[in-house]
């Protein structure tokens, strides 16, 4: 997201590593935005890109599933660090300022769940924010053992839950159905009442109940838990700002990429097959492969990147990277309204008919488009468009949006 930095003052790396973000969470969200992850099972074998798309899943689930999320989570935890130390330094009150930019966020989060698409994370990431700055004078060691009890508390309570029996969505689930039957939606046309809508009236009866789907994987991944453990260690690396001086944290770097990619790939590997075949070991063990292999793969990336880029600091890759970095909020809604486009009835009505092979190749495609599109847009204006809104009404105040 913006981070409320003067242009000539923002790094590189932190808007590559946002971008990159971005890539991968669109290869995590367009299977749900076409459609395919809703088809019954017969239906996806039918495809005639069937064979392809079982690769395609085996490959997301080792490469992509949690981990993009986590890059975007822990940045934005580094970004809050440094809309504090930004404000604090001009003479700012920085908790008002903080608190408006979340209550912004929450209100953009809620519009985007309700109206655009139900996979929203921006609320989430809204209402852990402001959980944040209780941990602003915590101590290094405090603040790094209790994200990691964040983290794997989700362990211990679907353990605990595996063995009580007890499931804590089964009233949300009842709730989501009782809304399905006020507008008609059912099991046989769940997965195609998204094409086959004709008004934006049949979208929106989808999103309410979409809304309610989000609770309830909220409540079952235990999220909340999740993406704080995961904003504190990016307050963290915020606070000693180990983002601008990356050749002295080599040795860390090289740790973070040889460490995570030694085992998490591999328990990547094992967490597809798990995952594919129906979490055949039980929840518990399913959200402890989950952990393993998220958490280290997602550390492994960002440690052989910045690794890459201090090798590498004048290829052209950074650049284009960093160019949709640099526009995260604009392109994470633009994702959504073009996924939209593409696949609902409402637009070119392609959902449901195309398989996950050609869902991530139009990824590809979307992702080249807000690449020239956030060139073009940064050359002519000194933020996106919404990053724009979401820091006039932060401030409180109009800010110059073209360059002079």
């Amino acid at each position: 997201m913006d981070n409320v930095i003067p242009i000539a003052k923002r790094h590189v790396i932190l808007d590559a590593l946002r971008g990159f973000a971005l890539l991968g969470i669109c290869m995590a969200n367009f299977p749900e935005f076409s459609l395919y992850s809703f088809l019954p099972v017969e239906a996806a074998s039918m495809m005639p890109t069937s064979g392809w798309d079982y690769a395609v899943k085996y490959f997301l689930s080792i490469f992509v599933d949690g981990k993009f999320y986590t890059i975007f989570s822990l940045l934005f935890g580094v970004g809050f660090s440094i809309i504090i130390t930004n404000v604090t330094k001009r003479g700012g009150n920085a908790m008002a300022v903080f608190y408006r930019r979340m209550a912004v966020l929450l209100i953009i989060g809620f519009l985007h769940l309700m109206y655009i698409w139900s996979g929203d994370i921006l609320m989430l990431y809204a209402l852990m924010g402001m959980i944040l700055p209780l941990f602003l004078k915590v101590s290094d060691k405090a603040l790094l053992w209790t994200a990691g009890v964040l983290l794997f508390l989700p362990v211990i309570l679907d353990f605990g839950l595996e063995a009580a029996g007890v499931s804590l969505s089964a009233p949300i689930v009842d709730w989501q159905w009782r809304e399905c039957a006020k507008v008609g939606i059912t099991e046989d046309n769940f997965a195609y009442w998204l094409r086959d809508a004709d008004s934006y009236a049949k979208v929106f009866d989808f999103l309410i109940q979409g809304a309610i789907v989000r609770l309830q994987e909220f409540v079952d991944g235990h999220r909340w838990f999740k993406v704080l453990g995961l904003f504190m260690i990016g307050l963290y690396i915020g606070r000693h700002r180990l983002y601008a001086d990356l050749e002295a944290r080599k040795p860390l770097l090289r740790k973070a990429a040889g460490w995570g990619l030694g085992l998490g790939l591999p328990l990547s590997c094992l967490y597809a097959w798990e995952s594919i075949s129906g979490h055949p070991f039980g929840s518990g063990m399913h959200s402890l492969i989950y952990f393993l292999s998220v958490y280290l793969t997602a550390f492994g990336y960002i440690g052989g990147i910045c690794l890459l880029y201090l090798h590498h600091q004048d290829a052209a890759c950074w650049r284009i990277l960093a160019y949709p970095g640099r526009m995260a909020l604009t392109n994470y809604i633009g994702q959504s309204l073009i996924g939209m486009l593409i696949y609902y009835g409402t637009g070119f009505g392609f959902g449901a008919d195309t398989g996950l092979a050609y869902v991530e190749l139009t990824v590809i495609c979307v992702f080249i488009f807000q690449i020239c599109f956030s060139a073009l847009w940064l050359r002519f204006f000194r933020f996106g468009p919404l990053e724009w809104i979401w820091r006039c009404l932060t401030y409180l105040r109009l800010f110059p949006l073209t360059k002079d």
